[in-house]
C-alpha cells in the first residue's frame, strides 16, 4: 500500500511536470533567453527581486530586506513593504550561481505552477478520496486563465500552493482541533506571506470562516418577519429611491431649490446603495437570521488555536515584520488612502463567463476588451473554464448536492473580486459590493486588488468539480473512466494556453562595459526618477532595475511597491537629482536654475561616484539628454541602438 501510495504521487508530479512544460511552450527552450512578460514591466521587477536577494545574501551576506543597490545615493533601501517574493527567492537561491538569472526564474516560474498543482491534488484528493478528480482539480486550478495570465506579470501570483495547504490542513483538524494543527496552520500562513501578502490576507478570511463555522451558526425562522405597515413602508420607499435612480440616470441628475434649501443630484453612488440596502431589508421580509452556537467548538479553544497560529507566524515572519517595523519607526509607511468612489476596481461580471481568452483560438476582442478595462488585462482576467461549468450542471441535474463550504467559499470570494462597485460589460452599475466596506478593515484592507480574490473562487470550483466528478463516478460506475477521459481530454483542450507570446530577455551590450568596470560605481539611467505601485515621480521604467541584475552596480532612482514620502523627498533635496527628475516627466528648468545645476554638477559626480549614464533616446528628450552631458561633463562611450553610453570626465 506504502509504494503503491508513492506511485500515486509520483504520477501526479510526473503528469502535472509534462502539463506545465507543454502548456509553456515554447519557454522550456528558451530559458535563458525570454521571459513570459515583457521586462520593462513588472516581469523585470520580479526578476530583479530574485538577484537582489541573492546579491544581499551571498555578496553582502546580510538580511536580504535592506539593499543599497537602489534609490541611492542615500541610506539603504527598505525591502519590507515590496513584494519581495521571498519564497521563490530562497528558491532561486542555489540555482541562480548555476543556470544564470533568467533561466532560473523561468525554472521557479514552472515549478512553482506544478507545486501549486500537486497541492491542489492533495486537497482534492482529501476531499474526494480520488486520484483521478483530483488531479484533474490541480489541472483546472494551477493552469486556470487567470494563474496562467497573472505568469504574464504578477509572478507572486502564480505561487498559489500555500492556499490549497491551508485548506488542507484545516480539513484533517476539523473536528480535531489540535495544537500542532494551529501550528502547521502558522507555518502555511507565513509561507503564504513570502509568497504574496495577498495570499496570507486570504489565508486569515479562509480560517475565520472556516473557525467561525466550528462555533456558531447561522439559522433562518421563517415565521417571524416584518409587519404589513413596515413591508409596505419598505416598497414606497423602494419605488422612490428607484425613481430617483432612474431620473439621474436618464438626465444626468439635476439640482433644485426646495424651501430655500439648495438640493443637488448627480452622482448615483450614493442613491443606488440606499436602493441596495432597502432591497436587501425587502427580500428577507419572512426571516429572522439568529446566530447561536455549534457546540463543536468553544470560544475560548478558538482563541487559544487562534494565538498559537499567530505566535508560529510571528516568529517564521520575524525577519519581514522586523524590516517593517522599521520602516513604520522611522514614519516610512504610508497606507494608500481609500476613498469611496475611486481606488482599485475588481473583476468585470461578464469576464468570468468569457472563453479563455489566452487560448490560441480565442477571438481578439476577448483580449482587447479586457485590456480596455480598468487596470489592463492581466487584472481583469477569471474564465471559468466552460467544461468544469458544464461537469458541475450536470452532476445538479443528476442529484448532487455541491458541499455547502465549498460553495459558500466560491461565492464569497467570487462576490470579493467584484470589488467595491459592481461592474457589468464595462458598465459600472454603482451596486456595492461586500469589498466596498471590507476595503477599510486593517490587514484586510492591505488586500488592495480585489480582482485578484477571484484565485481562492477558482480553488473552490475546482475542489467543486472534483467532487461533482467523484459523484457521477459512483452513482454510475461504469461511465467513471470514460467519463473522466473525455472531460481530462476537453480541459486540456479547453485550458491550453500554448504557444505562449515570449519577450526577449536580452540586456544591450552597453551594459556589458558597465558590468566590467571595478568598484561600485553608480549608473544613472535617464529618464530617471522613483515609482512603487501608486505614485511616480520622474519616469523611471523596470527595464532599469532588469539591465541591474546584468551589471550589478547601484543605480540612481528606482522601483518598489512602497516608496515612503520621506525617501522620494530625501532624494529630491539633491538639486541634480531633483532637476534630472523634473526633465525626465516632461518638465523645463528656469535658465537660472538650470546653470547652477550644470555649475554644481561635477560635484555631484564625485559625491555620488557616478560611474556611468545610458540615454535612452526613445524616452529620454533632447532637453534631459543635453542637461545631463553638459552638467555631468559626460563624454561618448558607445551608442547601441537607442542606448547611448556615457562615462563622466573625471
Amino acid at each position: 500500500m506504502a509504494g503503491r501510495g508513492v506511485r500515486e504521487h509520483l504520477g501526479a508530479l510526473v503528469g502535472y511536470t509534462a502539463v506545465g512544460l507543454a502548456f509553456a511552450w515554447p519557454l522550456p527552450r528558451q530559458l535563458g533567453t525570454a521571459l513570459t512578460g515583457s521586462p520593462d514591466g513588472d516581469t523585470g521587477v520580479y526578476v530583479w527581486n530574485q538577484w537582489v536577494f541573492q546579491h544581499e545574501v551571498l555578496v553582502h551576506q546580510k538580511l536580504p530586506y535592506f539593499t543599497g543597490s537602489i534609490l541611492s545615493p542615500g541610506p539603504e533601501a527598505n525591502l519590507g513593504l515590496h513584494n519581495y517574493t521571498v519564497f521563490q527567492d530562497l528558491l532561486a537561491l542555489p540555482l541562480s550561481p548555476i543556470l544564470g538569472v533568467v533561466a532560473t526564474f523561468n525554472v521557479v516560474l514552472l515549478f512553482v505552477s506544478v507545486l501549486t498543482a500537486y497541492s491542489t491534488f492533495l486537497l482534492a484528493r482529501h476531499v474526494t478520496r480520488r486520484w483521478t478528480e483530483a488531479w484533474l482539480a490541480g489541472l483546472i486550478f494551477a493552469w486556470s486563465p487567470i494563474l496562467v495570465t497573472r505568469g504574464f506579470g504578477h509572478f507572486s501570483l502564480v505561487a498559489a500552493a500555500p492556499l490549497a495547504i491551508f485548506l488542507l490542513v484545516l480539513m484533517k483538524a476539523a473536528g480535531r482541533e489540535r495544537l500542532r494543527h494551529a501550528a502547521a496552520l502558522g507555518v502555511v500562513l507565513a509561507w503564504a506571506g513570502y509568497s504574496d501578502v495577498y495570499y496570507a490576507v486570504y489565508c486569515l478570511l479562509i480560517g475565520a470562516a472556516f473557525f467561525a463555522s466550528r462555533v456558531c451558526a447561522i439559522r433562518v425562522d421563517r415565521q417571524v418577519g416584518f409587519t404589513t405597515l413596515g413591508r409596505r413602508t419598505i416598497d414606497a420607499l423602494l419605488f422612490l429611491v428607484a425613481g430617483l435612480v432612474a431620473t439621474i440616470a436618464m438626465t444626468g441628475g439635476f439640482s433644485l431649490t426646495l424651501l430655500g434649501l439648495s438640493v443637488s443630484a448627480r452622482g448615483l453612488y450614493t442613491p443606488v446603495l440606499v436602493l441596495t440596502m432597502l432591497a436587501l431589508l425587502r427580500v428577507p421580509w419572512r426571516l429572522r437570521v439568529s446566530v447561536e452556537p455549534t457546540g463543536r467548538m468553544d470560544a475560548w479553544r478558538l482563541v487559544r488555536l487562534g494565538a498559537v497560529v499567530a505566535l508560529v507566524a510571528t516568529a517564521l515572519l520575524s525577519p519581514v515584520l522586523y524590516a517593517v517595523g522599521l520602516r513604520m519607526t522611522a514614519g516610512g509607511f504610508n497606507a494608500p488612502a481609500v476613498f469611496w468612489r475611486t481606488g482599485p476596481g475588481g473583476v468585470d461580471l461578464v469576464a468570468a463567463v468569457v472563453p479563455n481568452p489566452n487560448h490560441a483560438l480565442a477571438p481578439a476582442w476577448i483580449h482587447d476588451w479586457l485590456t480596455s478595462l480598468r487596470n489592463g488585462y492581466v487584472e481583469n482576467v477569471v474564465s471559468i473554464p466552460l467544461v468544469a461549468a458544464l461537469t458541475m450542471l450536470m452532476a445538479w441535474r443528476l442529484g448532487w448536492r455541491a458541499p455547502r463550504w465549498w460553495v459558500a467559499l466560491a461565492l464569497g470570494f467570487g462576490v470579493l473580486a467584484l470589488g467595491p462597485f459592481v461592474h457589468v460589460a464595462g458598465v459600472n452599475t454603482y451596486v456595492p459590493g461586500p469589498w466596498a466596506l471590507l476595503r477599510y478593515v486593517p490587514i484586510v484592507g492591505l488586500a488592495r486588488m480585489p480582482g485578484r480574490f477571484s484565485v481562492v473562487m477558482f480553488l473552490a470550483v475546482a475542489v467543486l468539480c472534483a467532487t461533482a466528478l467523484e459523484w457521477i463516478g459512483r452513482k454510475y460506475p461504469e461511465r467513471r473512466r470514460p467519463m473522466l477521459v473525455i472531460v481530462a481530454v476537453l480541459l486540456l483542450a479547453e485550458l491550453v494556453p500554448a504557444p505562449l507570446t515570449l519577450h526577449s530577455a536580452a540586456v544591450p551590450r552597453v551594459y556589458q562595459q558597465v558590468a566590467a568596470a571595478p568598484g561600485e560605481v553608480r549608473v544613472l539611467d535617464l529618464p530617471t526618477g522613483i515609482r512603487d505601485g501608486t505614485t511616480s515621480v520622474g519616469n523611471f521604467s523596470p527595464l532599469s532595475l532588469f539591465f541591474q541584475t546584468r551589471h550589478g552596480k547601484p543605480i540612481i532612482g528606482g522601483y518598489l511597491s512602497r516608496v515612503a514620502d520621506d525617501r522620494v523627498a530625501a532624494l529630491r533635496r539633491n538639486d541634480v537629482i531633483d532637476g534630472l527628475i523634473v526633465l525626465s516627466e516632461g518638465g523645463t528648468l528656469s535658465a537660472p536654475r538650470e546653470a547652477g545645476l550644470i555649475a554644481g554638477g561635477p560635484a555631484f559626480v564625485r559625491a555620488a561616484n557616478l560611474g556611468f549614464v545610458v540615454v535612452d533616446r526613445t524616452r529620454a528628450s533632447p532637453a534631459l539628454a543635453d542637461f545631463a552631458v553638459r552638467a555631468l561633463r559626460l563624454e561618448l562611450v558607445e551608442a547601441d541602438g537607442p542606448l547611448t553610453l556615457y562615462r563622466p570626465t573625471r
